[in-house]
């Protein structure tokens, strides 16, 4: 078929494709070919013949009135017409197991499964609390946490594999594809070891603290930024020896066995070193304490509603950083 003498399409007619023969089969195959960029390989996943698959394409590109990939000698390559209907189907494939998802928890009472990220500490102190208020009062939801830096929360909820997360929104990211309820800043502590030198009398300083070995997260992640930048403001040099890692536990095992310094979220402090948490040997130094990073909120998609369970935790963890948040203004 020559795609260029295609006659004008009538954009405002509804339901055109699907009265021109859209069916959920070309949905579900052009997602899996936007995955695969292999005929065969998307034919595969769907228990399809090539043959099969081939003819479906085929089958979806006179619908559609447009070419949607061409061949090469390693698979396909997807036209723009192409990656925009992978985009749409893979939304209508979501949407569609959405609906399925919150239709099961309406039939059977708050139910299912609800995916949350957060950072370290609301993990800590907003979620934990929430996990064992909904294990009382609904045990019949499922909960999956997943705890990490803000960047890779962004990514898992857009890629619809979160329901919403605790954090900040990376700034490269289009802010539009975000619904917010804000919380706050999020203090942070320089954390020692238990018997550190600096505890002992009048020997903390955060001068003092540069001559130290310390544990830093990556460049360019938002706890190292607000730490490099608290230094630099007040024309302290940065600390020369540093270990980077994004991981709490590899912190503090380093604190634990050395003198070496680590900002941590002052709510993970309190947890692992407070007598309710797992009572560890670490101190905070009486420095810095006006540290923090940026305001963090809990953030969903915009475009994408909350199941009733989702719903109901995002409901049960705003309102704790509500209440946290009066008492720290009390």
């Amino acid at each position: 078929m020559d795609w260029r003498r295609t006659p004008a399409r009538d954009a405002t007619s509804p339901d055109r494709l699907v009265r021109r023969g859209l069916k959920f089969n070309h949905l579900r195959l052009v997602a899996k070919l936007g995955e695969t960029n292999q005929v065969s390989a998307a034919a595969g996943q769907l228990a399809l013949s090539q043959p099969a698959a081939s003819r479906l394409l085929a089958e979806l590109e006179q619908i559609v009135e447009a070419p949607l990939y061409q061949r090469h000698a390693r698979g396909i390559v997807l036209t723009q017409a192409g990656l925009a209907l992978v985009q749409w189907a893979r939304k209508v494939l979501d949407d569609l197991d959405h609906a399925d998802r919150e239709i099961g928890e309406m039939a059977s009472g708050v139910r299912g499964t609800v995916s949350i990220g957060s950072v370290t500490g609301p993990a800590l102190e907003l979620v934990l609390p929430v996990l064992r208020q909904a294990r009382v009062t609904h045990p019949g939801i499922t909960i999956d946490v997943s705890v990490d830096t803000s960047d890779k929360l962004a990514e898992l909820l857009l890629a619809r594999k979160l329901d919403f997360y605790i954090g900040r929104i990376p700034q490269e990211l289009d802010h539009s594809h975000f619904a917010a309820e804000p919380i706050g800043p999020e203090p942070v502590s320089l954390v020692v070891r238990d018997g550190h030198p600096l505890m002992r009398p009048g020997r903390a300083s955060i001068e003092a603290c540069i001559a130290y070995d310390w544990v830093l997260q990556p460049v360019g992640s938002l706890l190292r930024h607000a730490v490099e930048t608290y230094l630099l403001e007040r024309r302290l040099q940065l600390p020369e020896r540093i270990v980077s890692t994004s991981s709490t536990l590899m912190t503090l095992a380093i604190i634990s066995q050395s003198n070496a310094i680590a900002p941590l979220a002052r709510a993970a402090i309190d947890f692992f070193a407070g007598p309710e948490g797992l009572g560890a040997k670490l101190c905070a130094l009486p420095v810095a304490e006006e540290l923090a990073v940026s305001s963090y909120s809990v953030l969903r998609s915009s475009n994408k509603p909350l199941s009733p369970a989702s719903d109901m935790l995002w409901s049960f963890i705003c309102e704790r950083a509500r209440r946290l948040q009066s008492i720290g203004d009390a």
